[in-house]
């Protein structure tokens, strides 16, 4: 929650940014983001050439091998009682390689198109879903709102810590999942939108910042209620796997909880390797050129691949390290 609202402050400034520093191409595309605003604004290229470098590699991590990873594990324990969960990932990230594929060969238009017709629906099952669960756990709320408040801020030793170590550990997760879900401050964001069809910066920054509230402050928010709740009603809950744990929180939904949760991961997760592959792209035409794009592509289809049969751990790791 605090990441969201400190968020939207730094979305609003990305997204000003990007519109007011933006180049255009001899072809008509509109090209912006940090890297511009650095060597423009700042006058820092260095610093630009830097900032492309960091965003081409990290897209590879928090972009694709995650979103890839937790599209094949879903899907997976959909198809357990047909076949082995390495055959069925091998399959998924086959099947997720191709797609994407298909989807950025097809350049900024193609990845915008699909992107706009798949959130508004993913966004609309999974929160009411969501509604559903809270309804059903609605006598749990307060204890849940009151867990969440008071474990936040505890400064008891957890695993054999000194004292703080829950207070440090629910920082260090809370900042770094809170920006994972809004990207505001990465510098990734304002490179989509410098796209955008609009000469004014500030329109643009309202619109962007906006992304960040629903995204943490609204969504992940119902979510962690969600979850809070679930394990309050049912103790016999599993909550060392993050996935798992959400997965049987909506299975208390009767026939079509796990059905909602699993189509809002694949779209959601599916949309997120979309977008990220314009960050990446357009990262690393700022450092070598529109002849590097298409190496890029195929890189990043690669590694949807990579991502989709890889230990989550592992996944989440780099991801982090990136």
């Amino acid at each position: 929650w605090l990441t969201g609202i400190f968020g939207i402050a730094t979305k609003y400034g990305e997204g000003l940014l990007a519109i007011k520093f933006r180049e255009k191409t001899e072809d008509g595309r509109m090209l912006g983001g940090p890297m511009y605003a650095l060597e423009k604004g700042l006058k820092v290229k260095w610093l630009a050439i830097l900032f492309a470098i960091f965003a081409s590699v990290a897209a590879f991590g928090i972009g694709n091998t995650v979103q890839a990873n937790a599209i094949s594990e879903n899907v997976s324990l959909l198809l357990h009682d047909v076949m082995l969960p390495n055959t069925a990932r091998i399959l998924v990230g086959f099947v997720i390689a191709a797609l994407v594929a298909v989807v950025i060969l097809g350049g900024v238009k193609s990845i915008a198109r699909i992107c706009s017709a798949l959130v508004p629906i993913m966004a609309l099952f999974y929160v009411v879903g969501c509604i559903y669960i809270l309804g059903v756990n609605f006598s749990y709320l307060g204890e849940a709102l009151r867990l969440i408040c008071v474990e936040a801020f505890s400064v008891k030793a957890a695993a054999g810590g000194t004292a703080g170590t829950v207070l440090m550990l629910a920082a260090r997760y809370g900042i770094a999942r809170g920006l994972f879900s809004n990207e505001s401050g990465m510098g990734s964001a304002p490179i989509f939108a410098a796209a955008a069809q609009t000469r004014n910066p500030v329109r643009q920054a309202l619109v962007s910042s906006s992304g960040t509230f629903w995204d943490t402050v609204v969504i992940c928010a119902i979510t962690g209620l969600v979850i809070t709740t679930s394990i309050i009603a049912h103790p016999s809950i599993d909550y060392q796997d993050g996935g798992l744990l959400t997965k049987e929180a909506f299975a208390t939904i009767p026939y079509v909880g796990t059905p909602i949760l699993t189509f809002g991961i694949l779209t959601f997760s599916f949309s997120t390797i979309l977008g990220w592959s314009y960050y990446g792209e357009r990262s690393m035409e700022y450092l070598l050129g529109e002849r590097s794009i298409t190496p890029y592509r195929i890189a990043w289809v690669l590694l949807t691949f990579v991502g989709s049969v890889m230990a989550l751990d592992l996944v989440w790791n780099i991801a982090d390290i990136m």
